[in-house]
């Protein structure tokens, strides 16, 4: 048995922020009171310092199985559990694509082996799978992944009679990449026959463009609202997206819901001209104008969710040019000291943060006893000092393809401590190598 006493912390959640002690036993948050005592605890001093609930990443890539040379569960869930991220959400593109129940069951065994943090994978749905999907139980995983613009795997489901199956066939969340092919390849076709395949990395937002999203996710919103299906749109970019989603009901009555990356919210496109393709994405980094549009929808809560879409690539396969060079790059390790950074910039609160990057997606997937500093919850935790100022450098960096598009930039909050289900997993720079992390189960 294991027992751990963290005192005198200032506890951020649910909307409040209060100084209180917190017993942790085995995996469970026993109690939270002003003052506990507990002579066979670990005691954790934890004064001037907070304490969030562990970080839930609903998008992230960590590559197995297949490409593994960008990273591995393993490699990437360290990574997360560094940067206060202690449960992920993994996608299906990878090698062979999880779009079989099968194929499933085997990276839940791989989750199983290898992984630092909780763990759950979305379904990949395809123009030919849906009476697999069907045969899906609603509380196997944390949803349906549909890429209705390619992406790196080219799982690309552009049969509209299918897609209209699958919103009504599914009880589960149906996550989507939102991209126009057609408007993509003709944006394409139009810079390559003037630049070959050289074309400068700040045309990435002109040829991914604002169009081609809002033509997509309004399109796959128009549906979802005709079938009832329960969407959720992955990575906006756009300012224009904004006004398709809604903050005038509570998340848990809301049909169809927004995500928002960090990098979306951190970056725009005046960053292409140092950063190059360290910072191609898709969908791609846009105008700062975009960047100021994400940032009133997500404080206003027409978004809901802040993730990662960590998706990592070597330094050599992003060292190409334009067509191929691949898109994505890793963050699960920096996106809670950055947005901690923008609460240091009065951007936003700690109680924001938490309720996106924690509550919401608790909520949003319905996932149980995660995503909150609750009384007989999982002791999901992050111990975070606002004021420990480090700068991201290839000697700090954990991720296995070793960069990131943070480099040099300094923070000035640096978590302190991670527990997973109860086990101190990572504590002032050193990983712990004993796994506790669970399979995510969920109250559908």
């Amino acid at each position: 048995m294991s027992k751990f006493l963290i005192k005198n912390a200032t506890i951020v959640n649910e909307n409040k922020l209060q100084v209180a002690d917190v017993l942790i036993q085995d995996d469970i948050i026993q109690k939270i009171d002003a003052t506990i005592s507990d002579a066979t605890a670990t005691v954790i001093d934890a004064s001037g310092k907070y304490l969030l609930p562990g970080v839930i990443d609903d998008q992230v890539h960590f590559r197995e199985p297949g490409l593994t040379h960008k990273g591995n569960i393993a490699s990437e869930s360290r990574a997360a559990v560094t940067g206060g991220i202690t449960t992920f959400m993994e996608q299906p593109n990878t090698n062979p694509q999880t779009t079989t129940i099968e194929k499933l069951e085997d990276k839940f065994a791989l989750g199983a082996a290898s992984a630092y943090a909780n763990y759950s994978f979305l379904f990949g749905g395809t123009n030919d799978n849906l009476e697999e999907l069907k045969k899906l139980d609603k509380n196997a995983c944390s949803g349906v992944k549909l890429f209705l613009g390619s992406s790196t795997g080219n799982m690309l489901v552009d049969n509209e009679e299918v897609i209209e199956k699958i919103f009504r066939n599914t009880e589960m969340v149906i996550s989507a990449h939102c991209e126009d092919e057609t408007t993509i390849k003709n944006n394409l076709a139009k810079y390559k026959e003037q630049y070959g395949d050289d074309i400068p990395m700040e045309y990435h937002p002109i040829i991914r463009s604002a169009e081609a999203c809002y033509l997509s996710s309004s399109k796959a919103i128009a549906l979802a609202k005709q079938t009832g299906a329960r969407f959720h749109v992955f990575h906006l970019s756009t300012g224009i997206e904004t006004a398709l989603f809604r903050n005038d009901i509570l998340l848990k009555d809301k049909k169809i819901t927004a995500e928002v990356c960090l990098h979306h919210l951190w970056f725009s496109e005046e960053d292409y001209k140092t950063k190059g393709s360290l910072i191609k994405w898709n969908p791609a980094v846009k105008t700062a104008e975009d960047r100021s549009q994400l940032w009133d929808a997500f404080l206003d809560d027409r978004i809901d969710v802040l993730a990662t879409d960590h998706a990592p690539h070597t330094l050599e396969e992003k060292d190409n040019v334009y067509t191929k060079a691949p898109s994505g790059g890793p963050l699960v390790q920096h996106a809670l000291p950055a947005m901690l950074e923008k609460y240091h910039e009065g951007k936003i609160s700690l109680e924001k943060i938490v309720e996106k990057m924690c509550h919401n997606p608790a909520i949003l997937f319905e996932i149980d006893r995660r995503g909150y500093v609750r009384e007989g919850y999982y002791a999901d935790l992050v111990l975070v000092d606002l004021n420990n100022s480090w700068t991201v450098s290839k000697e700090n960096i954990v991720y296995k393809c070793g960069w990131s598009p943070f480099e040099g930039t300094a923070f000035q909050s640096k978590i302190s401590h991670t527990f997973v289900n109860g086990h101190l997993a990572y504590e002032n720079g050193v990983i712990s190598e004993k796994r506790n992390a669970k399979r995510l189960t969920f109250n559908r």
